[in-house]
């Protein structure tokens, strides 16, 4: 982890270190693709620019499905530990920026490094911590509601329109465990975080996906 004020890139920043932050960087894992996992967005909002938008907890435990979360948490968990997965649970998201050809200098320029060669390597997503910014071409968000990502896009200048996931998608950002009115089911939050782990491996590995890692999660029929 980098002092304060250090930088890390990585393909993929998942915010939320739950079932559902668990669940993608599990899957992510298991399709060869790297994720830090860090926590919250409780904090996120005040004195951001235009390009950034604070996402507040919309999560609740369910009763009924108590019992069953804990034990796919406690799966998830064992998981996470025995891969090594960089879950980060004491490092929290401050701020959301989507960078793109004016963010160049956010980081600075190499030694000797020409601006096509910066463009080439940044990365659209910066997630600022107390310990730094991480950089990542994708974005899983796992606490928020509908309306905020609708107001986050517009801040972005992207109008959603009625195709709110594929306007997220356009921009590498995703949801897992998120539903339109209602928490999601375990079951539900396993079934989005294969079908987001696939989308970003595709993308990560156009050319052909590599062979998955035992030891994932069983989606219930």
């Amino acid at each position: 982890m980098p002092a304060y004020g250090g930088i890390e890139r990585t393909s993929t920043v998942v915010i939320g270190t739950g079932l559902s932050g668990l669940a993608v960087a599990s899957e992510l894992q298991r399709r060869g693709v790297g994720a830090i996992v860090v926590d919250g967005l409780d904090l996120l909002g005040a004195g951001n620019p235009a390009n950034t938008s604070s996402l507040q907890r919309c999560d609740a435990a369910d009763a009924a499905t108590l019992r069953e979360r804990n034990e796919i948490l406690r799966h998830l968990r064992n998981y996470a530990a025995s891969h090594k997965l960089d879950i980060r649970n004491d490092v929290r998201a401050l701020q959301l920026d989507h960078l793109d050809a004016d963010g160049l200098g956010v980081g600075g320029l190499d030694a000797g490094e020409h601006l096509h060669d910066a463009a080439h390597r940044m990365q659209p997503w910066a997630v600022s911590t107390p310990n730094g910014i991480l950089y990542a071409d994708h974005l899983v968000l796992t606490r928020c509601a509908h309306s905020q990502l609708r107001r986050m896009l517009a801040e972005l200048g992207v109008a959603a329109g009625q195709n709110l996931m594929g306007a997220m998608h356009a921009l590498g950002m995703y949801l897992v465990g998120v539903g339109e009115l209602i928490t999601p089911t375990p079951k539900e939050v396993l079934r989005q975080a294969k079908l987001v782990g696939q989308a970003i491996s595709a993308k990560v590995n156009p050319d052909g996906m590599p062979s998955l890692l035992p030891g994932g999660l069983a989606l219930p029929a």
